[in-house]
């Protein structure tokens, strides 16, 4: 009797957690799989609590890799996934998302000449500079199988003539929120523990490099946000508080009495506290996306996006200035009452393990990596 074919599960950072979590479900009892954790996140409510609310078994390895520059991160991530590799001689790696622990994990999989296959493929932001983006690119192009969230990323993976076979599945994000917002509305309310009602405040969440070594643009958001007149809760990513303390501007978040400096929330709560606020005000793409799929009304931080849908739909607006222009942006937000289907049916996760199967089914047959052919559109 021959064995379940085994799939090396490569993740990383919170989003990451979340979109492994409805995968790894429905891979259950079909393919032996082998969790890895890069490490890349290495803050207990970052990691940990969202394995935990998750429901997410413990890793089999963790990498340990730590902070770094993008070449010391993804390097380490490449070697370290490569001894696992050569230890446990997978059937696939699967890779989630666009950070540096999915480039590493891609990189190792494609020099060994096993099978990759890539959750969120296609996602463009068309920004060449960001590094993310330059992460997709090349995940993509070296991916066997590609899964993409949405009809956009299928058109930019068939534009870019990518060599794996491409499938729309939906959004696996959908899936988790779909799987655990219940849980989320049941629990106390977040926001409540700060003295705040649901409608009553912004949240703001603060990680990406460009806001954050800047202290010109960290600067600027704070500038902003001392114009507005409403409450405003900040789960303060570790990134964003060193780099607040490193250039003094903790003193100048201090002074804002309006603002709330919090500890990072786990998954949960964060889908409370999106759900209960305002208005979003963020730089992560899976915040905006999740703020979408919540039905709170977004801004993004940033002069572009990979999840453009939310911004045509008027849901997601971008602001690339900060200061006054960022107090505008605030107080002008109003949604269209319409608000469309963009990610999928909530079954993307089913979708990927059926495909995962048929793909090694075919592999094992002797058809070995079997590249090219796309599937018919799941919508």
């Amino acid at each position: 009797m021959s064995r379940m074919p085994r799939v090396l599960s490569v993740v990383g950072v919170r989003p990451q957690f979340v979109k492994h979590a409805p995968v790894s479900e429905a891979m259950a009892g079909r393919f032996e799989e082998v969790l890895v954790h890069t490490g890349q996140h290495y803050d207990y409510a970052m990691s940990r609590l969202f394995f935990e609310e998750l429901g997410i078994r413990a890793p089999d390895r963790h990498l340990e890799v730590g902070s770094g520059t993008h070449a010391e991160q993804t390097g380490r991530v490449a070697e370290r996934t490569e001894a696992v590799i050569l230890e446990l001689a997978p059937d696939l790696v699967l890779v989630f998302g666009d950070t540096n622990s999915t480039l590493g994990a891609a990189l190792a999989a494609a020099k060994l000449r096993v099978p990759l296959a890539h959750v969120e493929a296609g996602v463009r932001a068309g920004l060449k500079e960001m590094a993310e983006e330059q992460n997709r690119v090349l995940v993509d192009h070296a991916s066997d199988v590609l899964f993409a969230p949405t009809a956009d990323a299928v058109a930019h993976l068939t534009r870019e003539a990518a060599h794996g076979a491409v499938h729309l599945t939906g959004d696996v994000m959908r899936d988790a929120l779909e799987q655990h917002v219940a849980r989320a509305r049941a629990r106390p309310d977040p926001a409540a523990r700060h003295g705040l009602a649901p409608g009553s405040y912004l949240l703001l969440t603060l990680h990406r490099a460009e806001n954050t070594d800047d202290p010109r643009a960290l600067g600027g958001i704070l500038d902003g946000l001392a114009l507005v007149d409403e409450p405003v809760l900040f789960p303060v990513h570790p990134r964003t508080r060193a780099a607040l303390d490193r250039t003094g501007l903790a003193a100048r978040l201090s002074a804002l009495p309006h603002l709330h400096p919090i500890d990072p929330v786990g998954y949960l709560d964060m889908l409370g506290l999106q759900a209960g606020a305002r208005l979003v005000v963020t730089d992560s793409g899976g915040i905006q996306k999740e703020a979408y799929l919540l039905g709170t009304p977004c801004l993004t931080l940033f002069p572009c996006t990979s999840w453009v849908e939310t911004v045509a739909a008027g849901w997601n607006r971008l602001v690339p200035e900060y200061g006054a222009a960022l107090a505008a942006a605030i107080r002008d937000m109003v949604p269209p009452e319409h608000r469309p289907e963009l990610y999928g049916d909530g079954r993307a996760a089913g979708r990927i393990a059926d495909l995962l199967a048929d793909y090694l089914g075919r592999v094992r047959a002797g058809g070995g990596s079997v590249r090219g052919a796309s599937s018919a559109p799941h919508r």
